[in-house]
């Protein structure tokens, strides 16, 4: 049987189904279990190495210089392969979960497995639980590709995993399963809960067969169980407190130390070398039982009374954790924060002692470990049940819950909001998708996502002029306005008014509009603009404010604002990105009348963007603006990433030398971004730019986009002139050819930016040798006759240019529809080149209507030049 079959067989059994979810949920516990051993085994065989170094070595020597060097390898892994693997991993699984576009994979679950080891070997005092969740929330991931899942399917499986993650580190079944509902997916439903509890329960149960829990603390607790009585409630109160302000403290230490490192701008790798060499220095001078962070712990919870030990002990990790931390190594805050509340449960416990003459502080000690984590995470359940799981102990159920709640309250008062999205936020991420489409069609309102430039018709407008108005545009309806004010709306319905009624051509539009239409104001939300919409039956909505139109919203609107609340592109719910960062420059005189600006990202057309773009600047004297865009990770700032500019900067210069050639002043740049269009539009308004000039792949497979997500974003928000060129086939490397560019067609339906074409072309015909200049117009059979003012408007206006010298003919054509009269026309006489002029408003309505341009593009071989105007604001 051929592959592609059994792959396709594959992947129909494979099918999202309720029996299979458990499978995968059981492969998915077994998976995140072995990783948990995997780094609880690595990380321990390292950090043994490490402490054995300091035998042979002294000590001052030897931890420093182990901690910087296995920190510097632990960045570089992370910065090189996967930036996504940086900190404690809960925040990006968080993220991903509320359909933040982080990458979570087999390769970021790899990076974060080997590079945790390594910082963890360091001796930086941090965890690996919270690795463990994002290592099994990765390779859940990783494996949800393998099978055609839904989004909301794909997102149990990854939850699955990040509490199979968590139940392996811990030993905590039921813990892992109350993280994820409880700080991840808030989700209740039976398949996020029987999956969660699959994989959690396996991964804890072959995690406990293979010794890869955090901590046996049944087994030390044997000789010395827990004990409570009723007058020691208030030292629970008191520890709660103590743990739910310094847990806040903790939070704000946090913040902090991660914003300091950024004010060093050094990289990844850098920073966590530094981190690991702090540390190094420090533990060197600290008691040689600080060098192993878990028996510190287990000594606090199982050995003798030493209050002074446990405060020096104290002040020691809580330092250490927020310089390992800051530094973006990768590893968690679970154990760390598990540490701190030992060490101050153990001091209240010697205070309880000596006041009620108590035993050992072992009640206090583990209470201490909840209460901190709950003030840290603000998961008061999970806190709850990740030490009692561990401990296996009924007696030490009320006093957890006494200092958990009362930490809770107390650090939530101090400093309110979850840890994980302050750290998100510090990336510019912030959760507002966390919520179901119904909400944002609630929040959302017509203001944020109507059209504001209206293409509108005159009360006064006879019944001719109006039907010559639909004719030139894709629109099947128009405001009407009278000075300003909406008074009507004209769609292709009322025109047929005109035939049924034998109306003649000269009748006002107020005759035969449909008077008082149904509008919105601004402040509507989406849910009652879609009821209108589907009450009335009709396709947009003008939107105004008193009589005033302001704007106008369809339904392709409301669609596009639901695809980018789901793929989290909005401005307000999704990812802030942070503006673009100049890396590299070149200024040329500023002689020029204007500037125009050419993106070049592909060497085999950068040349021939270039020669056009010295066409046009010759012709109008302009200055040319090379802008060359880095793209980086989202996790990672643009001022302070290091990137490679070589690359660029050849082709950078490859431009100079051209532009030398032509005697053409010409400035270069590098921005670095997170994303592609805001740097472009970013360069737009800083360099003040007349024409942006960029390539353009003649179609797009992203769903919901018309030209491709950076094209569309330039064609809706540019304020300069814009021109997007598709090369053909035989023009893909460079004018070796000058017969390439030598016959031209111009398809013309009166828009505006059919007149910019026109003031193009005397100087892109210069490119060809003995250039042929077609004007026409398509119309349709059932048109008598074609309207010919257009077509011979525009040659006169070329034949005037005093440059140019083309041949110029004017020729309309029959065709059902434009895009197909112009392909033909193509292909049965041979065009190189057709440029194309169309309304911003019409290009955006094709997103249901069918894209002309885009058609057009994908049906010819030709080079294909679209054009769009300046956007003037009122």
């Amino acid at each position: 049987m051929p592959l592609p079959v059994l792959t396709q067989r594959f992947r129909r059994l494979w099918q999202p189904r309720r029996g299979l979810a458990i499978a995968q949920a059981s492969v998915i516990g077994i998976v995140a279990a072995l990783s948990a051993v995997f780094l609880k085994v690595g990380s321990g065989w390292l950090g043994t190495w490490r402490v054995h170094t300091t035998h042979l070595f002294p000590v001052w020597l030897a931890l420093p210089l182990v901690g910087m060097s296995l920190g510097y390898v632990s960045g570089w892994l992370v910065e090189r392969f996967a930036p996504e693997a940086s900190g404690s991993g809960i925040p990006q699984v968080k993220a991903s979960l509320a359909n933040v576009p982080i990458t979570l994979s087999w390769r970021v679950a790899a990076v974060k497995l080997f590079s945790a080891i390594i910082a963890l070997g360091s001796g930086m005092t941090l965890g690996r639980q919270g690795p463990t969740v994002q290592v099994g929330a990765g390779l859940a991931a990783g494996m949800s590709r393998w099978v055609p899942t839904s989004p909301d399917y794909r997102r149990q499986m990854i939850a699955a995993g990040a509490g199979a993650g968590l139940a392996a580190a811990f030993n905590a079944p039921i813990a892992g399963v109350l993280f994820i509902v409880e700080e991840l997916l808030q989700d209740l439903s039976g398949l996020t809960l029987g999956t969660a509890i699959i994989a959690s329960f396996i991964g804890g149960v072959i995690s406990r067969l293979l010794g890869g829990g955090s901590l046996d603390l049944n087994l030390h607790l044997a000789q010395s169980q827990s004990q409570f009585s009723i007058p020691e409630i208030p030292f629970f109160l008191l520890l709660g407190i103590l743990a739910g302000l310094f847990g806040a403290l903790f939070n704000q230490g946090l913040v902090f130390s991660i914003k300091f490192y950024r004010r060093l701008h050094i990289s990844l790798p850098l920073r966590v070398a530094l981190a690991g060499f702090v540390s190094g220095c420090v533990i060197a001078i600290l008691p040689a039982s600080f060098r192993d962070n878990t028996g510190l712990r287990e000594y606090f919870i199982t050995g003798d009374a030493n209050a002074l030990l446990a405060a020096i002990a104290f002040v020691a990790q809580f330092v250490l954790t927020l310089i390992a931390f800051g530094s973006g190594a990768p590893g968690g805050l679970f154990a760390p924060s598990l540490i701190l509340g030992s060490c101050l449960g153990h001091i209240i416990g010697v205070f309880e002692s000596q006041i009620l003459g108590g035993g050992l502080p072992t009640t206090y000690a583990l209470a201490g470990m909840g209460g901190f984590f709950c003030a840290v995470s603000k998961v008061p359940i999970t806190a709850i049940v990740i030490v009692f799981e561990m401990t296996t102990d009924f007696n030490l159920v009320l006093p957890l819950m006494i200092v958990c709640v009362a930490s809770y309250l107390v650090a939530e008062k101090v400093v309110p909001g979850s840890l994980y999205e302050k750290l998100l936020l510090l990336k510019g991420i912030t959760l507002a998708c966390n919520v179901p489409v119904e909400s944002v069609m609630r929040t959302l309102t017509a203001n944020n996502v109507m059209q504001q430039r209206v293409e509108t018709l005159d009360v006064e407008m006879s019944a001719e002029e109006a039907i010559q108005a639909f004719s030139r545009s894709h629109h099947r309806g128009f405001p009407v306005v009278e000075e300003g004010k909406l008074v009507g709306i004209i769609t292709q319905s009322d025109l047929l008014k005109i035939r049924d009624r034998n109306i003649p051509n000269d009748t006002p539009l107020r005759e035969i509009m449909t008077p008082s239409p149904i509008t919105v104001t601004p402040k509507h939300n989406l849910s009652n603009v879609l009821y209108l919409l589907d009450r009335y039956q009709i396709s947009r909505l003008p939107v105004v404010e008193g009589r005033k139109l302001i704007g106008i919203i369809t339904r392709a609107d409301i669609i596009r604002a639901e695809a980018d609340y789901l793929n989290c592109e909005n401005a307000k719910p999704g990812p802030q990105p942070e503006p673009s960062y100049v890396v590299y420059q070149t200024r040329a005189p500023n002689v020029g009348r204007g500037r125009l600006l050419v993106t070049v990202a592909n060497p085999e057309t950068a040349e021939t963007l270039l020669q056009m773009a010295a066409a046009i600047a010759r012709d109008r004297h302009y200055e040319i603006e090379c802008v060359q865009v880095i793209l980086v990770s989202r996790h990672s700032s643009p001022t302070e990433t290091q990137v490679r500019t070589a690359k660029s900067r050849r082709l950078l210069r490859q431009a100079e030398v051209l532009a030398k050639k032509w005697r053409i002043p010409l400035h270069t740049q590098i921005r670095v971004a997170h994303d592609v269009a805001q740097a472009i539009l970013e360069t737009i308004n800083e360099r003040h730019i007349d024409l942006i000039l960029m390539g353009w792949k003649g179609n797009t497979s992203t769903p919901g986009r018309i030209f491709g997500t950076v094209v569309d974003s330039i064609i809706r928000q540019a304020t300069c002139d814009v021109m997007l060129v598709k090369l053909g086939n035989s023009q893909q490397s460079t004018v070796n050819s000058q017969q390439s560019f030598n016959r031209w067609l111009v398809p013309m339906a009166g828009g505006p930016n059919a007149r910019m074409a026109i003031k193009l072309l005397p100087a892109l015909v210069t490119l060809g040798d003995d250039p042929l200049i077609r004007l026409t117009r398509v119309f349709k059979p059932s048109e008598l006759e074609p309207d010919m003012t257009i077509l011979e408007q525009s040659i006169r206006q070329l034949i005037h240019h005093r440059k140019l010298s083309s041949t110029v003919i004017a020729c309309p054509v029959e065709a059902d529809s434009v895009s197909q009269g112009v392909i033909n026309l193509v292909k049965t006489e041979g065009y190189d080149v057709v440029v194309l002029g169309a309304s911003r408003e019409g290009l955006l309505q094709q997103a249901i209507q069918g894209n002309i341009p885009e058609a057009i593009a994908s049906g010819v071989e030709s080079t294909v030049i679209l054009v769009r105007g300046a956007i003037t604001h009122s």
